[in-house]
């Protein structure tokens, strides 16, 4: 699903007044990964994002990428989604949706079912403590990949 590019104006937006609350610093480089990860549908993790980045700021460092991702995550402004071959990935739609994975490239989409969203949990998570969110992990083979393996076959 494409984000607007007025979606993702008012999430920027949205950053930095939180930033201006949260007496955390506003700079071009928070904006820009934020941005970036805004308008991904991929889920980036942080070299993807350094990579995407590197062209339109070439002194931007990885460290600095992390700690943005991080701070930005405590901020509650985007989400860790599981580790998928051992990187985090990053998530900047907050809106209730779920995953498709796929296990042989990673790639991570964004897929949305009412059916899903209204899920009956097992009573017994109640013993496990207070649910704040469910989201489920659909995990196969995409499409591309697929295709690739049946012409190897």
């Amino acid at each position: 699903m494409e984000i607007s590019k007025q979606e993702i104006e008012q999430r920027i937006l949205d950053l930095i007044e939180l930033c201006h609350n949260s007496a955390v610093k506003v700079t071009p480089q928070r904006i820009e990964i934020f941005r970036e990860i805004s308008q991904a549908d991929d889920h980036p993790d942080a070299e993807k994002i350094l990579q995407r980045l590197r062209i339109k700021m070439p002194t931007l460092s990885l460290d600095t990428v992390y700690r943005t991702l991080w701070m930005l995550n405590d901020l509650g402004v985007i989400n860790t989604m599981g580790a998928t071959r051992e990187k985090t990935r990053f998530d900047a739609n907050l809106k209730q949706h779920h995953h498709f994975i796929c296990n042989e490239c990673g790639l991570t989409a964004d897929f949305y079912s009412n059916e899903l969203d209204t899920l009956k949990l097992p009573e017994t998570l109640n013993e496990m403590g207070l649910i704040k969110q469910t989201k489920v992990e659909v995990r196969g083979i995409c499409t591309a990949c697929n295709l690739k393996k049946q012409k190897t076959e």
